[in-house]
């Protein structure tokens, strides 16, 4: 019926708008009277209306026309107006048999419509016991509200109980004794571990008791008594047993650091006494300070006695310095007559004594050294002293704050009330042994010592002995400095006239600097320090200066120059064995050497090849300047100079390589010499070669004696020696 509906208006629109068409193609003039306007309200379709757009009717009519029905009747050829006609008879036909069913299904209305009354009562009736339930619910709301606020009052006051029960228990368990207490103080040793749990617990019960008192509570007074008697009889025991712990470490030959140990067992007791009876624990601490210092003392005093026992009978004296002559104490440097005997100059294995596996050694055993005739050096002993001395400083540090329960300068007060008495009797022993000290590597490596030592203890966290490394240093930096000064004055005032006999050898001043310096070197490269450096720097400049003095004694330059190589080589020979090869001294030497090389190379080979080299300098010259044709009037000297070369090269080589053999004790620096001379001829002569080829010398006959480079190269070579 829809499609119906829609095919019907659809084609009524068509039949309209056609048949409006028509009209107006009929009636032409008509069409713009006034009354047929009035009569045909045309509303949207009027298409005189000025609300009237053309494009909006194109739509309408494009969308009429795409319906299905619209475009079937189209197909068909139908009319129109005859199929409007009969879509809307057929309309009055469905709408009157629409009536006629209303009517046959009005009784089922009426009964509907009484249902739906029925229906509406009941609704009514069920509105008002609602009413009825709601108006109950509320009543009862406001119940449930007055007993929410019934039990939040019982919860607080519930919790008040509480609050004051739990207040009232625990004062309660503070003040009451418990026999158990009582038994253990007055009854048990002190040694066995529920005496320490009950006096822990008195020690709570008398905080506890003080605190309340301090509040007025009236209950402390009948058990202030009770508390007090077993206060007075823990002291005591307390007391006894901690003194008699001390005591025992004044029995001889007892090694007090067992019973020290123990004493950390039961460090409660002191914290007992200092919370409750301060004198007694003064007493304890005065006794126990009193006891170590004494102990520490006599222990420390024997064993330097002791030590000092198995030193190096033949140590350095006021007169061992370097620049000493060797005449003056015969046999210093020579071969020691003792089985081992400390050097003064030379480093050798003392070194070791700064090592980590040596610096950390277990001490030394004086009385074992003496059975087996063992001796030491100085820097040895003392490393066992002030290795004894950081181990047992460190326990005695971290004893004491532990046991005594102190901290910070309150600990650093009671280390030096027991430690101070050894600590200067330490430092007056020292002093006074480095008053007639004159070993400059023993103290140095002293002084190293101490650095290393002063880092462990920080590593240890004992700050205690941090003001006597500070007063080591300031005694063992001054002694230092002061013999490397008499050193740098021995060698400045020393007179190469006094020093008897020369020879070109490397000189005993020289090599004693060598092993002095390069032993002071390689120990400053662990822990740098520059003022040493700069007294290095002092001597280092009075031994180039010496050894220039010395070398002005011989009368000849080659002499000098073979002095000075020797000494400058070994210099550097012993330095580069332990100091770095970019040290200030390896590079000072090392230019020292090189310079002094290259002029004896031009001084060895002056007699034999002095002409030739002259000769080919001044030849040069007149090139460089454009002056060559001056050259013609040399033809004599140039054959001359051919010829004589071609005929002495050889002996003259095997005379200079045997020369400097003789000259040099460094086999591997002499090598290096007559290398670097022969690379020099073979320069020279192939410089001559050049010169020769020039236009004024190239037509004379003596260049046909000329040696071919590449011939006197390959002989040359054979004359190279192999070590």
């Amino acid at each position: 019926m829809a499609a119906a509906a829609t095919m019907a208006a659809a084609a009524r629109e068509l039949v309209l708008r056609a048949g409006t068409s028509d009209m107006e193609e009929e009636e032409g003039p008509l069409a713009g009277g006034a009354g047929l306007q009035e009569s045909l309200q045309l509303g949207e379709l009027a298409i005189t209306s000025d609300e009237f757009i053309l494009d909006e009717v194109d739509v309408h009519i494009q969308a009429n026309l795409e319906d299905e029905l619209v475009k079937e009747a189209l197909k068909t050829g139908v009319d129109l107006r005859h199929y409007s006609k009969q879509v809307e008879l057929e309309l009055q036909q469905i709408e009157q048999k629409s009536i006629r069913d209303y009517i046959q299904e009005s009784e089922n209305i009426a009964s509907l419509h009484n249902q739906i009354t029925a229906c509406d009562a009941v609704l009514e009736r069920m509105e008002q016991m609602l009413g009825a339930f709601q108006s109950d619910l509320s009543s009862i709301s406001s119940e449930i509200r007055t007993l929410q606020e019934q039990s939040g009052a019982m919860n607080i006051r519930l919790r008040n109980r509480q609050a004051v029960r739990g207040k009232l228990g625990e004062l309660v368990d503070g003040l009451v004794v418990p026999s158990a207490l009582v038994t253990a103080i007055l009854e048990a040793p002190v040694t066995e571990p529920r005496f320490l749990e009950q006096l822990q617990e008195l020690d709570a019960k008398a905080a506890a008791v003080r605190e309340q008192e301090a509040r007025g509570t009236a209950a402390c007074a009948d058990v202030r008594g009770v508390l007090d008697r077993l206060r007075v009889k823990a002291v005591m025991k307390i007391r006894e047993f901690i003194l008699q712990k001390i005591y025992s470490f004044r029995k001889p030959m007892t090694n007090y650091q067992i019973p020290q140990t123990a004493l950390l067992k039961y460090r409660f007791f002191y914290q007992f006494l200092l919370g409750n009876e301060r004198a007694t624990a003064k007493e304890i601490r005065d006794e126990y300070v009193e006891t170590l210092s004494k102990i520490y003392l006599s222990y420390y005093r024997s064993y330097l006695g002791r030590l000092m026992k198995v030193q190096y009978e033949e140590v350095a004296e006021k007169d061992d310095l370097m620049g000493v002559e060797d005449t003056a104490k015969k046999g210093f440097f020579s071969k020691p007559s003792l089985r081992s005997r400390n050097t003064i100059f030379t480093l050798g294995t003392r070194g070791s004594v700064i090592s980590p596996t040596e610096l950390e050694a277990p001490i030394l055993v004086p009385h074992t050294a003496q059975r087996g005739e063992q001796r030491y050096p100085f820097e040895a002993l003392f490393r066992s002293q002030h290795y004894a001395l950081l181990d047992n400083s460190c326990r005695e540090y971290l004893f004491i704050c532990e046991f005594f329960v102190v901290s910070g300068p309150a600990a650093h007060d009671l280390f030096h009330a027991v430690m101070g008495r050894t600590l200067s009797m330490t430092l007056k022993h020292l002093e006074s042994y480095l008053a007639d000290c004159y070993d400059a590597i023993a103290v140095f490596l002293c002084i190293h010592i101490v650095l290393r030592f002063r880092n462990i203890a920080a590593k240890r966290d004992v700050p205690a002995l941090d003001r006597y490394w500070e007063q080591v240093l300031a005694l063992l930096w001054p002694r230092f400095e002061l013999i490397l000064e008499m050193n740098v004055q021995s060698v400045r005032s020393t007179d190469p006239q006094r020093l008897g006999g020369l020879d070109t050898r490397p000189h005993y001043i020289t090599r004693r600097y060598a092993e002095f310096s390069s032993a002071l070197v390689s120990i400053n490269q662990t822990i740098p320090n520059e003022r040493t450096m700069q007294l290095l720097g002092q001597l280092q400049v009075e031994v180039e200066n010496f050894v220039l003095r010395v070398a002005a004694e011989f009368s000849s330059r080659k002499e000098q120059l073979v002095f000075l190589i020797n000494n400058y080589d070994m210099m550097l020979g012993v330095l580069m064995e332990r100091a770095a090869d970019d040290s200030k001294e390896v590079e000072s030497f090392q230019q020292l050497l090189n310079a002094r090389t290259q002029e004896f190379i031009e001084e060895l080979l002056s007699p034999p090849f002095g002409g030739l080299v002259a000769f080919v300098k001044e030849a040069e010259a007149l090139i460089e300047r454009g002056q060559a044709e001056r050259l013609r009037g040399e033809e004599a000297r140039v054959t001359q100079l051919i010829r004589g070369f071609g005929s002495s090269w050889k002996s003259s080589v095997e005379s200079l390589s045997q020369d400097v053999m003789r000259s040099f004790t460094n086999f591997r620096n002499g090598t290096s010499i007559i290398q670097g001379a022969l690379t020099q001829l073979i320069q020279v002569y192939h410089r001559f070669h050049r010169v020769l080829s020039q236009p004024q010398l190239r037509a004379l006959p003596a260049r046909a004696e000329l040696i071919n480079i590449h011939h006197l190269m390959v002989e040359l070579k054979k004359h190279k020696p192999n070590f």
